[in-house]
């Protein structure tokens, strides 16, 4: 009687364990969102914009430095002795929302952004494939208008970016990017010139090990106009990840640093040798710890 009871008492046990844990497992295969992090390590491809964006209450310090074409020659330093920089802050505030505020030598411009995360590349519960932002940007030369012989009015100052960004991280290696782009200028340097330009650029990061990457950036100028007066701006990078830094390496065969000058307006030709050294350093401050931080 005493094996029955012992026998029928550890059957009970073991199939409440059983179903104890067949119940965990119930709760384990309930679907969840898992959601693409990391899909380029900066906010920007090379020159142009990637999909990330600082968290909240992050603010991102970049310093864009670039030289001139490296075919000038011993006399120039190959293109060392000149250079142009822009300063910029990029600040979260939202986890879907970016603005930004920056300072360009060339033109002196200065420029005010905003981008905004769509939507985001996911799988499980909900499943889609891409990250979708939009960003968008103001930029204001500084040019001294004075000895121009037109009336010239202070909108005149002024262009528009409009863009998509539409990227895909395709595994822990390799991720891109699709960039339709239109700009508006105010004011064009001939009459010929079109305010309104439309470009699509692609981009992509090829990672080689935990903290490096290469990175490949082309923009294909769509007007009719500047397609046929200027060349096509094509970048190249190596990446390197030092913990809050990030460090750009790149050549390229564009002057500018802002949409608005190196989509439009680059002139330089890489079969001719007209390429530019530059790089990128993107130092990342956080400025308003979230609730769950543990220092």
């Amino acid at each position: 009687m005493k094996h029955f009871i012992l026998v029928t008492l550890l059957f009970f046990i073991g199939n409440y364990l059983y179903s104890q844990d067949d119940l965990e497992k119930l709760f384990d295969s309930e679907e969840t969102t898992e959601y693409a992090s990391a899909t380029f390590k900066a906010s920007r491809i090379i020159l142009g914009q990637s999909v990330e964006q600082p968290y909240t209450g992050n603010l991102i310090f970049d310093i864009q430095h670039q030289f001139g074409a490296i075919n000038q020659g011993y006399k120039e330093f190959f293109g060392l002795d000149q250079a142009s920089t822009r300063l910029g802050f990029a600040y979260g505030i939202t986890p879907w929302l970016m603005i930004g505020i920056g300072r360009t030598a060339l033109e002196k411009t200065v420029d005010g952004s905003m981008k905004i995360r769509l939507i985001r590349q996911s799988k499980g519960e909900v499943n889609f494939p891409l990250t979708i932002s939009y960003y968008g940007n103001i930029g204001m030369d500084g040019l001294d208008y004075s000895l121009i012989p037109i009336k010239y009015y202070f909108t005149h100052r002024l262009t528009f970016l409009n863009q998509l960004l539409i990227a895909r991280k395709i595994n822990s290696s390799i991720s891109l990017q699709l960039m339709p782009t239109h700009i508006h200028r105010n004011l064009v340097d001939r009459v010929i010139d079109e305010n309104d330009i439309f470009a699509l650029g692609a981009g992509g990061r090829f990672k080689i090990t935990k903290r490096t990457s290469v990175n490949l950036e082309y923009f294909y100028v769509l007007s009719s106009q500047n397609a046929a007066d200027f060349q096509n701006s094509l970048s190249l990078s190596f990446d390197i990840e030092t913990g809050g830094h990030i460090f750009q390496l790149y050549i390229t065969n564009s002057t500018g640093m802002l949409e608005q000058q190196y989509i439009t307006s680059s002139s330089d030709d890489w079969i001719e040798g007209d390429i530019h050294f530059g790089f990128n350093i993107s130092r990342t401050f956080v400025l308003k710890k979230p609730r769950n931080f543990n220092e």
